[in-house]
């Protein structure tokens, strides 16, 4: 019996830039959102919300054949719905629309993907993932996706559930997510659906030229391509007093529970290093009415990512809420009898505090690796292609990887550019030759406000700033050899999604502004 069809729209109504959003009843009753998108002079109908966090897709944008989400910049293929760049890790809904008469039907029943649920059939190949994060899950769905039908095996101390941790310093610690509602990075069938063995231990032995890894809890795996995806870990305050209770980092699930309760009952709290996290984690708790103290080296926050312009704008908005900042200071030791009560600056200064929260940065967690030479900070060196040594990828926060150059390489900590890297390598593993062509991306989030920034550039030329910086909403351009090298951008959505795309190509300044202002 073939679904029933619904009016919904006239074709020559829908945008060649952005998807229509539209609305069916189902079965019971209830409205389906769908995304409408014109794809030459057919129509192709989607699911209206990303799959990763429900960003509403209609008001992103459509560049280069594919639909951008306004949020996280996810990114999908018009003509099929599916993935090309996370933070989704799956593909679009889609469901059943015609054109009859100049008029859009579609039907409220989805259609079947035809895609079967990929399992393990040939036991000869093993892939190991040893990471469980953002982009241990990412990898683990692009092997299946990339049709790989041997063993997976992901390891790590989360590989019972990746999550996202990017909500911890957002939403969690300012009391709008407990540590327990935030989301997996994949479905809850997903593990079962697609048999992928967990082991929740961490690695503590890896040689490429072994191809062998071993587990703390002493399991040995052999295999036939690794990706190592292990992440950052924080970098712990070592001065006196870092051991006093009430001093914390943030990293995981467990780390928010414990920063949660010391704060219960306490209204003082100092964070060390104006970092993204560090200035998140200020944002939340201003949210929870606790007066909030942060200590930084350098003039002005974000100076090195975002020049001292805009750094100076993230500082007042901070302030405007009410953060006092101590920069240009380090800390060199905290006081109290048990729990922490003071923080001594470099200049004797004392600063009263019931809780400590440090956001110096993260150092890659590559300790465990051998027969392979680590940069001088802890990272590895990785092609276009994500390999790092024979059979052997690396992936994320661990990653130093070519942005452009084959000459150049960086480290970027961030979670999505992780998962891109992940997908790259994990079609490598699968036998199908990828290289990152992604624009690095990242968001902040401050104030109920969203700061995104595309691109990468080190010690930029100039920055071109349209808009209004001091009311949050405006976009900046940082110039590099002529080029655009990076984006910042706060309230410009559309803008930052079509911006996403035709960064993958140089641009030019005018060509940037007429590309945002499409």
């Amino acid at each position: 019996m073939s679904p029933t069809l619904h009016k919904v729209a006239r074709f020559a109504d829908l945008s060649d830039e952005r998807g229509t959003r539209v609305c069916v009843k189902g079965d019971d009753a209830k409205e389906i959102p769908i995304l409408l998108v014109r794809d030459g002079d057919d129509v192709r109908a989607y699911t209206a919300e990303c799959p990763h966090a429900g960003g509403p897709l209609d008001e992103g944008a459509i560049c280069n054949g594919r639909i951008v989400c306004p949020w996280h910049k996810g990114t999908f293929e018009v003509r099929d719905g599916s993935l090309v760049e996370p933070p989704p890790l799956k593909a679009l809904t889609r469901y059943e629309a015609t054109i009859t008469d100049g008029d859009v039907y579609v039907s409220a029943q989805a259609v079947e993907s035809g895609e079967a649920t990929k399992k393990q059939t040939n036991a000869s190949r093993t892939m190991l993932i040893v990471g469980a994060g953002a982009a241990g899950a990412a990898a683990c769905s692009a092997l299946r996706e990339a049709g790989f039908d041997g063993r997976i095996v992901l390891a790590g101390e989360d590989a019972h559930e990746p999550y996202d941790r990017t909500s911890l310093s957002k939403f969690t610690l300012a009391g709008d997510m407990p540590p327990d509602d935030v989301p997996p990075l994949l479905d809850d069938d997903f593990f079962a659906k697609h048999d992928i063995e967990r082991i929740e231990s961490r690695a503590v032995h890896l040689d490429p030229n072994e191809r062998r890894a071993e587990l703390a809890n002493g399991q040995k795996i052999d295999y036939d391509a690794a990706l190592v995806c292990t992440g950052g870990m924080p970098k712990p305050l070592d001065i006196p007093g870092a051991n006093l209770r009430h001093v914390h980092v943030l990293r995981t699930r467990e780390d928010a529970r414990a920063i949660l309760a010391s704060l219960e009952g306490r209204k003082r709290a100092v964070i060390v290093g104006a970092s993204f996290i560090g200035l998140e984690v200020a944002s939340c708790l201003r949210k929870q009415k606790i007066d909030v103290t942060v200590v930084g080296p350098g003039k002005v926050p974000f100076a090195k990512q975002f020049g001292e312009r805009i750094g100076e704008m993230f500082r007042m908005l901070h302030e405007k809420n009410g953060v006092t900042f101590h920069m240009n200071a380090h800390v060199k030791a905290l006081a109290g009898d048990d729990a922490v009560s003071e923080v001594i600056l470099d200049t004797d200064q004392k600063i009263a505090a019931d809780i400590v929260i440090a956001g110096t940065g993260v150092e890659p967690a590559t300790s465990f690796l051998s027969g392979i030479a680590l940069a001088d900070d802890g990272g590895v060196n990785v092609d276009a292609n994500m390999l790092a040594a024979s059979a052997l990828y690396a992936a994320g926060d661990i990653a130093r990887f070519p942005p452009s150059r084959p000459d150049q390489r960086v480290r970027i900590e961030h979670w999505r550019v992780a998962q891109q890297h992940a997908r790259v390598a994990a079609f490598n593993m699968a036998g199908e030759a990828r290289e990152y062509v992604g624009v690095p991306y990242f968001w902040t989030y401050h104030y109920e406000k969203t700061f995104d920034y595309l691109g990468h550039v080190d010690q930029p030329d100039s920055i071109e700033i349209d808009g209004d910086l001091d009311a949050q909403h405006f976009i900046a351009y940082l110039l590099k050899d002529g080029r655009v090298g990076a984006v910042v951008a706060c309230e410009h959505d559309a803008a930052v999604c079509r911006l996403a795309e035709a960064m993958r190509e140089p641009l030019t300044l005018d060509d940037a502004r007429r590309i945002a202002s499409a």
